[in-house]
């Protein structure tokens, strides 16, 4: 979502965003003209008139389980905010039984969560785990 109109946002997706992530971005970005939503998550640039560069993750439930916030000279990362989703997805699917370490990718190990695991999981999971 940003100040820019939906026509903005779709010649974005067709020039850009499609050629970075095969078939554009697979969900629908929205129109925040006049900065109302930006300022609700206080993001909204009053001086500049714009949002600034925030990516919100929010659950079925209306929960933000993760932001990021980022000043305009420093781009954001699409792959890694659907891994993002894809790792909130698994973790509500399995209510919790399973966590994702950092840099879990879709079909990796996961963990379970356990007091036994706090300061231990170096021992169940590396970096090569993820890959």
């Amino acid at each position: 979502m940003s100040v820019d109109s939906v026509f903005v946002h779709k010649v974005w997706n067709d020039t850009e965003l499609s050629k970075m992530v095969d078939g554009g971005v697979p969900y629908k970005m929205g129109s925040d003209a006049g900065g109302e939503v930006g300022k609700m998550y206080g993001i909204y640039d009053d001086e500049g008139k714009v949002d600034t560069r925030g990516r919100f993750i929010i659950d079925p439930d209306g929960i933000v389980q993760a932001f990021e916030v980022l000043t305009p000279p420093v781009g954001r990362n699409v792959s890694e905010a659907l891994r993002q989703i894809q790792a909130y997805q698994h973790v509500r699917k399995h209510k919790g039984a399973e966590v994702t370490p950092s840099g879990w990718q879709p079909g990796k190990k996961t963990l379970k969560p356990s007091p036994d695991l706090v300061s231990n999981v170096w021992k169940h999971w590396t970096v090569d785990d993820a890959k």
